[in-house]
């Protein structure tokens, strides 16, 4: 599990790394106004579906499914298991699409319900929706072939293809600020381009791995009722984060101009340690957990469930507290150019504070979630989780006059913890979840260890690099950089000390790996 967790994490970081180079672009070339924050809202549908589809839902509804199926009656009857499910979500999704093209304008006016028709907000977002709805198709094909390759232990090449999302993306930018003139539309047809090049690139390893798809007559068969009913409660119980994302865009339309973008750029911040640690945990956990329910190996569940924690916890803990100390400074060095100026990565270094108070929790929900879906209940995750999305809708409303662009993000993370604490709780009831004392004791050292880190660099901060937000170019990122370092072995220094885990032996676990 730790070998897969590193490669799948490995591959994220990667793919979150670019993606935080295609939003510097983004940043410095549209700015944060109307523009941007059409475009943001022209990308949150297909970003929603991509987060849902290849992160959480479609794993858990589809792998356990494929992995049965493999184990039990051969290969042949898992290809043509997956080569159903394959056509009969591209034909769902195929209507959705035609749908949702004809009728965008009642779907703009939907999520972003602040734009009304001033200012060419409203339109702009009509027209790039249009370009990128395709992606839905394309990404959640995609998904179900990376699915594939997760249920033959191939995960390498189904997290890397995700990279490609990125490097298009990247490379459309340029082509819309230089070539074009035009970054919004051209950038737009990226994304939708991009989702050609990742089902190409998966389609082809599946083939590889001996395990070629074909799109069939599409039927309801039993196999097929059976995923459709674990997967709709699944893009529920699995992505009530995405949902109250969406919520939070909602909310922030009725903003004044600018307030998405600084939301948009605080939350891609927010999602590196979350895409990388969250989505690698619960991709790698689920089929391990699937095993040890079939064998009802409950002590062997409990011990795999704490590992994961812990994994993820060890950077999670530091990144949380990391980003409330450094925010302003990381927000102006990786943003703070061209069109975006330095309010603006105030006012977003605002949100990305207020996010990252729920990054543990935020992690904690993708590795508790497969705790459900491993033993077969989607239904719980799906009540909690309409719960909580009651509960941000709830917290957005009450916050966001007072706190402006701090209030959905705010809302969102106590909805988070919220959501993760009773996860927990129902999984310790039934008895899938029991941390122990070596647990309790590592968590309690880490976040000792996280807080000291984040008051010793914060404190360097102010005494060694003051103003550091109003530096320009390659100084103010390589003070953020040393900070960063002096950061990192503040935290090893700490585990070490406080007995966690030692440079020696973290490193020679990764060979033995």
């Amino acid at each position: 599990m730790l070998k897969n967790f590193l490669t799948v994490g490995g591959w994220t970081m990667l793919s979150r790394v670019l993606g935080l180079i295609r939003d510097q672009l983004l940043a410095a070339y549209l700015g944060a106004g109307a523009a941007q924050d059409a475009y943001q809202v022209a990308f949150r549908l297909p970003n929603m579906f991509r987060r849902l589809f290849g992160e959480g839902a479609f794993n858990a509804a589809f792998v356990p499914l494929f992995t049965e199926r493999l184990t039990r009656d051969g290969e042949a009857p898992a290809r043509a298991f997956a080569s159903e499910a394959l056509s009969c979500l591209s034909a769902w999704l195929l209507a959705i699409t035609i749908f949702g093209e004809i009728f965008m304008p009642w779907v703009i006016s939907f999520i972003a319900p602040g734009f009304g028709h001033e200012g060419g907000r409203f339109e702009l977002a009509v027209s790039l929706t249009r370009i990128t709805f395709p992606y839905l198709i394309l990404i959640c094909a995609a998904a179900l072939v990376a699915g594939v390759l997760n249920g033959l232990h191939r995960f390498s090449m189904a997290a890397g293809a995700y990279v490609s999302f990125n490097i298009v993306g990247i490379i459309s930018v340029l082509l819309g600020a230089y070539l074009f003139h035009d970054t919004a539309h051209v950038t737009a047809w990226g994304i939708t381009l991009s989702g050609f090049v990742q089902f190409g690139l998966l389609f082809w390893s599946v083939r590889r791995a001996g395990m070629p798809l074909k799109l069939v007559r599409p039927r309801l068969t039993p196999d097929m009722r059976a995923m459709l009913r674990r997967l709709g409660p699944g893009l529920i119980g699995s992505g009530v984060t995405q949902l109250n994302l969406t919520v939070d865009t909602m909310i922030a339309t009725l903003l004044p101009a600018g307030s998405i973008s600084w939301l948009y750029f605080a939350d891609r911040v927010n999602q590196l340690p979350l895409g990388v640690l969250g989505a690698a945990a619960g991709t790698t956990l689920l089929p391990v957990l699937t095993r040890h329910a079939a064998n009802r190996e409950v002590r062997e569940g409990h011990a795999t469930m704490n590992r994961a924690i812990d994994y993820a916890l060890l950077l999670t803990l530091p990144a949380c507290f990391g980003l409330l100390a450094l925010a302003p400074e990381i927000m102006s060095t990786l943003f703070g150019y061209g069109r975006f100026t330095t309010q603006d990565a105030l006012f977003s270094a605002q949100s990305l504070r207020a996010y990252a108070l729920g990054l543990p929790a935020f992690v904690l929900i993708k590795v508790l979630s497969p705790g459900f879906f491993a033993h077969g209940d989607t239904k719980t995750p799906v009540r909690i989780g309409f719960f909580t999305l009651a509960l941000n809708l709830a917290l957005n409303l009450s916050l966001y006059r007072p706190l402006a662009h701090v209030g959905p993000p705010l809302a969102s993370a106590l909805a988070a913890i919220v959501n993760m604490m009773l996860l927990g709780i129902i999984l310790y009831r039934r008895d899938v979840f029991h941390p122990d004392k070596r647990l309790i004791d590592r968590l309690v050292r880490m976040t000792a260890a996280s807080a000291l880190m984040a008051a010793v660099v914060l404190m360097v901060a102010r005494t060694v690099t003051p103003g550091l937000i109003l530096w320009h170019g390659l100084a103010r990122a390589a003070a953020l950089g040393a900070l960063m370092i002096v950061a990192g072995f503040i935290y090893l220094a700490a585990l070490s000390i406080l007995g966690v885990a030692t440079p020696r032996a973290v490193l020679g676990k990764l060979r033995r790996r």
